[in-house]
């Protein structure tokens, strides 16, 4: 069997005050979370992202697209596409997005079943969901490739 060695790819979770983090590994088969950015102005957001992609060397993104239980996008969709399109054009990168509905339920779900405390929870929920994005991400492209739908 052959193995080729896939771009890392960056998982967002994006919200308004924060950007939960997760990195693929270097084969794109596991996301691990990797923290959270404090929002600060799109400049410096867009920033501190393009610093992760040249330290880890990603070669795509992708972001969580929040849509209402019924499938329709309100207001954080609008957002967070008009982020993804800006973080497109500014790093030159293919951005690909992913319903997130119930990442951030499953997240809490997963660090409570890890006995996490409360306030530990807090800090790495959002880069939990990020990772839990990527991962449904890798998961999908991986049956893909595969021929498996």
């Amino acid at each position: 069997m052959e193995y080729s060695t896939a771009a890392r790819v960056l998982g967002l979770d994006v919200g308004e005050k924060t950007i939960g983090l997760a990195v693929s590994d270097g084969l794109g088969l596991t996301a691990q979370p990797l923290g959270v950015l404090r929002r600060r102005t799109p400049e410096t957001d867009l920033a501190a992202l393009m610093e992760r992609v040249r330290e880890l060397g990603v070669q795509a993104f992708v972001v969580g697209l929040p849509r209402n239980m019924n499938g329709t996008f309100g207001p954080a969709a609008e957002s967070c596409r008009s982020f993804a399109q800006i973080l497109g054009e500014t790093s030159g990168l293919p951005v690909h997005m992913v319903d997130e509905r119930l990442t951030t339920v499953a997240a809490h779900r997963t660090l409570l079943e890890a006995d996490v405390s409360r306030a530990r929870r807090r800090q790495v929920v959002d880069a939990t969901a990020a990772a839990l994005i990527l991962q449904t991400y890798l998961d999908r492209r991986s049956s893909t490739s595969r021929g498996v739908e």
